[in-house]
Protein backbone atom coordinates (compact mmCIF):
# COMPACT_ATOMS: atom_id res chain seq x y z
CA UNK A 1 0.00 0.00 0.00
CA UNK A 2 2.60 2.30 0.67
CA UNK A 3 4.79 1.69 -2.62
CA UNK A 4 1.13 2.86 -3.98
CA UNK A 5 0.65 6.23 -2.11
CA UNK A 6 4.22 7.06 -3.77
CA UNK A 7 3.65 6.07 -7.17
CA UNK A 8 0.35 8.06 -6.56
CA UNK A 9 2.21 11.18 -5.20
CA UNK A 10 4.81 10.81 -7.54
CA UNK A 11 2.62 10.85 -11.00
CA UNK A 12 0.49 13.64 -8.78
CA UNK A 13 3.63 15.52 -8.70
CA UNK A 14 4.62 15.17 -12.24
CA UNK A 15 0.82 15.72 -13.73
CA UNK A 16 1.35 19.48 -11.48
CA UNK A 17 4.75 20.09 -12.40
CA UNK A 18 3.89 19.79 -16.24
CA UNK A 19 0.90 21.82 -15.93
CA UNK A 20 2.37 24.42 -14.63
CA UNK A 21 5.39 24.08 -17.30
CA UNK A 22 2.59 24.09 -19.77
CA UNK A 23 0.77 27.10 -18.50
CA UNK A 24 4.13 28.93 -18.26
CA UNK A 25 6.01 28.21 -21.04
CA UNK A 26 4.35 26.62 -23.48
CA UNK A 27 0.73 27.99 -23.99
CA UNK A 28 1.13 31.45 -21.39
CA UNK A 29 -2.14 32.97 -22.83
CA UNK A 30 -3.20 36.60 -23.89
CA UNK A 31 -1.58 39.63 -23.30
CA UNK A 32 -2.84 43.30 -24.18
CA UNK A 33 -0.14 45.78 -25.60
CA UNK A 34 -0.73 48.75 -23.86
CA UNK A 35 -2.46 51.25 -26.67
CA UNK A 36 -1.34 54.30 -24.71
CA UNK A 37 2.43 54.17 -24.99
CA UNK A 38 4.34 55.72 -27.49
CA UNK A 39 8.20 54.80 -28.06
CA UNK A 40 10.56 56.33 -30.67
CA UNK A 41 12.54 53.96 -33.02
CA UNK A 42 16.09 53.85 -33.80
CA UNK A 43 15.61 55.99 -36.50
CA UNK A 44 13.84 58.94 -34.74
CA UNK A 45 10.16 58.00 -35.78
CA UNK A 46 7.47 57.65 -33.11
CA UNK A 47 5.70 54.46 -33.23
CA UNK A 48 2.29 54.23 -31.42
CA UNK A 49 1.35 51.33 -30.11
CA UNK A 50 -2.27 51.99 -30.68
CA UNK A 51 -1.93 51.97 -34.47
CA UNK A 52 0.72 48.76 -34.36
CA UNK A 53 -0.41 46.58 -37.65
CA UNK A 54 -2.29 43.26 -37.52
CA UNK A 55 0.48 41.19 -37.75
CA UNK A 56 2.32 38.39 -35.17
CA UNK A 57 5.39 39.62 -33.23
CA UNK A 58 8.43 38.52 -31.96
CA UNK A 59 9.40 40.77 -28.89
CA UNK A 60 12.36 41.67 -27.40
CA UNK A 61 13.78 43.28 -24.53
CA UNK A 62 17.28 44.06 -24.22
CA UNK A 63 20.10 46.92 -23.71
CA UNK A 64 23.12 47.71 -25.50
CA UNK A 65 25.75 47.15 -22.78
CA UNK A 66 24.45 43.98 -22.51
CA UNK A 67 27.51 41.66 -21.82
CA UNK A 68 25.68 38.40 -22.68
CA UNK A 69 22.06 36.95 -23.64
CA UNK A 70 20.85 40.07 -24.97
CA UNK A 71 23.22 40.55 -27.75
CA UNK A 72 23.12 36.81 -28.89
CA UNK A 73 19.37 36.81 -29.02
CA UNK A 74 19.20 39.25 -31.51
CA UNK A 75 22.12 37.68 -33.46
CA UNK A 76 20.06 34.67 -33.63
CA UNK A 77 16.47 37.01 -34.19
CA UNK A 78 19.17 38.39 -37.19
CA UNK A 79 19.15 35.03 -38.57
CA UNK A 80 15.54 33.71 -38.59
CA UNK A 81 14.37 36.95 -40.03
CA UNK A 82 17.07 35.95 -42.81
CA UNK A 83 15.36 32.68 -43.16
CA UNK A 84 11.73 34.53 -42.49
CA UNK A 85 12.78 36.48 -45.30
CA UNK A 86 13.50 33.90 -47.89
CA UNK A 87 9.55 32.67 -47.32
CA UNK A 88 8.31 35.60 -48.00
CA UNK A 89 6.58 36.51 -44.82
CA UNK A 90 9.06 38.96 -43.00
CA UNK A 91 7.93 42.63 -42.38
CA UNK A 92 4.51 41.66 -43.80
CA UNK A 93 3.04 38.91 -41.98
CA UNK A 94 5.32 39.00 -38.99
CA UNK A 95 7.62 41.61 -37.67
CA UNK A 96 9.84 41.82 -34.74
CA UNK A 97 10.21 44.63 -32.44
CA UNK A 98 13.11 45.15 -30.10
CA UNK A 99 12.80 47.86 -26.91
CA UNK A 100 15.36 48.60 -25.00
CA UNK A 101 15.04 48.58 -20.76
CA UNK A 102 17.84 50.81 -20.90
CA UNK A 103 16.62 53.81 -22.28
CA UNK A 104 18.43 56.59 -20.95
CA UNK A 105 21.64 55.03 -22.51
CA UNK A 106 20.10 53.38 -25.27
CA UNK A 107 19.16 56.33 -27.36
CA UNK A 108 18.15 56.49 -30.59
CA UNK A 109 21.61 56.92 -31.92
CA UNK A 110 22.99 54.35 -30.15
CA UNK A 111 20.02 52.12 -31.52
CA UNK A 112 20.43 52.62 -34.68
CA UNK A 113 24.24 51.57 -34.53
CA UNK A 114 23.06 48.42 -32.37
CA UNK A 115 20.44 47.91 -35.51
CA UNK A 116 22.56 48.39 -37.89
CA UNK A 117 25.10 45.61 -36.75
CA UNK A 118 22.17 43.42 -37.47
CA UNK A 119 21.54 44.91 -40.62
CA UNK A 120 18.49 46.84 -39.77
CA UNK A 121 18.85 50.37 -41.61
CA UNK A 122 15.35 51.70 -41.03
CA UNK A 123 12.11 51.51 -39.53
CA UNK A 124 10.29 50.00 -42.93
CA UNK A 125 12.59 46.79 -42.37
CA UNK A 126 10.37 44.57 -40.49
CA UNK A 127 12.25 45.20 -37.03
CA UNK A 128 11.74 48.05 -35.18
CA UNK A 129 14.34 48.75 -32.39
CA UNK A 130 11.95 51.00 -29.48
CA UNK A 131 13.22 53.15 -26.96
CA UNK A 132 10.96 55.14 -24.68
CA UNK A 133 10.61 56.62 -21.26
CA UNK A 134 11.05 54.89 -18.15
CA UNK A 135 7.33 54.50 -17.49
CA UNK A 136 6.55 53.64 -21.40
CA UNK A 137 9.22 50.91 -21.15
CA UNK A 138 7.85 49.31 -18.05
CA UNK A 139 4.19 49.39 -19.28
CA UNK A 140 5.09 47.19 -22.17
CA UNK A 141 7.43 45.10 -19.76
CA UNK A 142 4.73 44.30 -17.09
CA UNK A 143 2.00 43.70 -19.54
CA UNK A 144 4.15 40.95 -21.18
CA UNK A 145 5.34 39.86 -17.38
CA UNK A 146 9.30 40.64 -18.10
CA UNK A 147 10.87 41.55 -15.20
CA UNK A 148 13.91 44.16 -15.22
CA UNK A 149 16.10 46.02 -12.67
CA UNK A 150 19.06 48.33 -12.29
CA UNK A 151 20.73 48.01 -9.19
CA UNK A 152 22.99 50.26 -9.40
CA UNK A 153 25.90 48.37 -11.62
CA UNK A 154 25.11 49.44 -14.80
CA UNK A 155 24.25 45.82 -15.86
CA UNK A 156 20.96 45.06 -15.65
CA UNK A 157 19.11 41.91 -14.03
CA UNK A 158 16.58 41.34 -16.23
CA UNK A 159 13.95 38.31 -17.39
CA UNK A 160 15.28 35.67 -20.16
CA UNK A 161 11.98 35.59 -22.85
CA UNK A 162 11.29 37.07 -26.03
CA UNK A 163 7.72 37.04 -26.41
CA UNK A 164 5.79 35.45 -29.84
CA UNK A 165 2.33 37.20 -30.27
CA UNK A 166 0.17 36.14 -32.98
CA UNK A 167 -1.94 38.75 -34.97
CA UNK A 168 -4.55 39.12 -32.08
CA UNK A 169 -2.22 39.67 -29.19
CA UNK A 170 -2.22 36.00 -28.03
CA UNK A 171 1.03 35.22 -26.71
CA UNK A 172 1.78 31.72 -27.73
CA UNK A 173 5.13 31.07 -26.61
CA UNK A 174 7.75 32.69 -25.18
CA UNK A 175 11.57 31.81 -26.17
CA UNK A 176 14.33 31.61 -24.09
CA UNK A 177 16.99 33.96 -24.79
CA UNK A 178 20.81 33.82 -25.36
CA UNK A 179 22.51 30.36 -26.09
CA UNK A 180 19.05 29.02 -25.71
CA UNK A 181 17.34 30.89 -27.92
CA UNK A 182 15.81 27.94 -30.32
CA UNK A 183 15.63 29.43 -33.32
CA UNK A 184 14.09 26.35 -35.22
CA UNK A 185 11.39 26.28 -32.43
CA UNK A 186 10.66 29.73 -33.18
CA UNK A 187 10.63 29.43 -36.89
CA UNK A 188 8.09 26.75 -37.28
CA UNK A 189 6.11 28.17 -34.64
CA UNK A 190 5.69 31.29 -36.80
CA UNK A 191 5.11 29.37 -39.75
CA UNK A 192 2.30 27.55 -37.77
CA UNK A 193 0.69 30.95 -36.71
CA UNK A 194 0.84 33.21 -40.06
CA UNK A 195 -0.28 30.06 -42.20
Amino acid sequence: MKKFYIGFISILVLGIAAGIFYLQVIRPGTAELPKDVVMETAFEEEIDFADLPKRARLIEFMYTQCPDVCPVTTLEMSKLKHTLEEEGVFGDEVEFITITIDPKRDTPEVLKEYAGRFEVTSSEDGWLFLTGTDEATKEIADALGFLYRDPGSGEIVHSTYAYFMDEDNNLLEKFTMGEGFDRERAYDRIMRTIN
